[in-house]
């Protein structure tokens, strides 16, 4: 081991100083279960991109909340785009279980909406 006594201390030394870590695969058990959790949701994605909208008018109830039964074909809520409102139907019939984006929130295309078991 080498110490400068100069104008600046340095201290050089052969071997690197090393700190063991501790690994636990708890977390792992926990990312293995929600990931099977989420393949059994469908979700629902902005087709385009614009401004999310979840009822028809500010004073108006949300088209759905988290827990509602919904139906193919059933209108989720409004992408506003250039203008133009446009209503986000779902694909599939069962129960919203996740919204994933806050109302008058932009959205890019592909941005998943609401994750529906």
């Amino acid at each position: 081991m080498v110490i400068a006594t100069g104008g600046a201390n340095v201290i050089e030394g052969s071997a690197p100083m090393t700190t063991p870590v501790i690994r636990e695969n708890k977390g792992t058990a926990l990312v293995n279960i929600k990931n099977e959790e989420e393949e059994n949701y469908k979700i629902v994605k902005s087709p385009m991109v614009g401004t999310f909208y979840a009822s028809s008018a500010p004073e108006k109830d949300p088209f759905v909340k988290v827990g509602d039964k919904v139906h193919k074909g059933q209108v989720l809520c409004i992408v506003e785009a250039m203008k133009l409102m446009n209503e986000i139907e779902s694909e599939f019939d069962g129960e919203i279980v996740e919204i994933c984006v806050n109302n008058e929130d932009v959205v890019e295309y592909g941005k998943p909406l609401f994750k529906i078991k």
